[in-house]
């Protein structure tokens, strides 16, 4: 089913009433119904959430998004009681072989070239070597082919010379804002499918309590930078705004297509995380990930 996303930006009380969320700020009160929502974005340091709504939210797995001043997200809150065997599923993940591993990052990795690589193409109406960058990726990416492809990806994405930096100038700020959102989706779609967003297949970091959907979220990446470029195409603002954010918050219900379906991204992210799991339990080999063009 495909949930809504909410986005919060003015000074706003959230409450619960039969299992309504309600929404009430200076200009109205909006309620919709709980089960129907995947996200909620708040933008706005003067907006109270009571308890009791936020562990509502939580418990029908909604993941509730916190923006900083900067109007990035800063924080998320996640059911971590989503599944039904989730300790088993813990210990299948835990315990997942170095080799194991290695083949699902493989696997990312190629298809994070090969989606930008068409992505690319689509852009620039040439062809490039991302498909041969792709075929030698190596078990683990020992030989770094993602740093490689990004490293060309960048300086031919955008018409101007362009840096891609966490913490740089505009469009950073717009890629920034769509990879968070990214972020939370694929986080989410994990902890749905009783995975332990902490423990990643690549990304280690002892500070990352996402490593798993920093992973994941990987291949998905190219359509942000496709929002963002068509953003920067069709808009001359370089700061964040409520437009622009609520264009790349579309890209949750952006079309993508499996072998013998399609689906939103919020839905196929689920479809991915649920691979993800069958891998660890050893019931399937391959991540399924989505084309992201048809």
């Amino acid at each position: 089913m495909l949930k809504k996303s909410i986005l919060v930006e003015n000074k706003s009380s959230i409450t619960t009433k039969n299992l309504q969320l309600v929404i009430k700020n200076d200009y109205r009160e909006s309620t919709i119904p709980i089960e129907d929502i995947g996200f909620v974005i708040i933008d706005n340091p003067e907006v109270y959430i009571s308890i009791t709504t936020l562990n509502l939210l939580i418990e029908n797995n909604c993941a509730v998004v916190i923006c900083s001043k900067s109007h990035l997200p800063n924080g998320l809150f996640l059911n971590l009681n989503s599944h039904h065997i989730q300790q088993a599923l813990f210990k299948h993940q835990i315990n997942a072989s170095t080799p194991l591993k290695k083949q699902l990052w493989q696997q990312t990795v190629i298809e994070k070239i090969t989606n930008q690589g068409l992505l690319l193409e689509k852009i620039t109406r040439n062809k490039n070597k991302f498909d041969y960058l792709a075929s030698k990726v190596l078990s683990g990416d020992t030989s770094n082919m993602e740093g490689v492809a990004a490293n060309f990806y960048w300086k031919s994405f955008f018409k101007e010379d362009f840096k891609r930096e966490r913490f740089g100038q505009y469009p950073n700020n717009f890629l920034n804002y769509g990879y968070a959102i990214l972020r939370a989706a694929t986080a989410r779609a994990l902890s749905g499918s009783g995975l332990l967003n902490t423990l990643g297949i690549h990304h280690k970091s002892k500070y990352n309590a996402f490593a798993l959907a920093d992973d994941i979220m990987e291949p998905f990446r190219p359509l942000v930078d496709e929002a963002v470029y068509t953003l920067m195409e069709h808009y001359d603002a370089q700061e964040l705004n409520t437009e622009i954010k609520s264009v790349l918050l579309q890209i949750l219900t952006r079309t993508v297509y499996f072998k013998d379906e399609k689906s939103p991204l919020m839905v196929a992210l689920q479809k991915t995380a649920s691979s993800l799991q069958q891998c660890f339990t050893g019931e399937i080999k391959k991540i399924k990930y989505p084309k992201l063009w048809n």
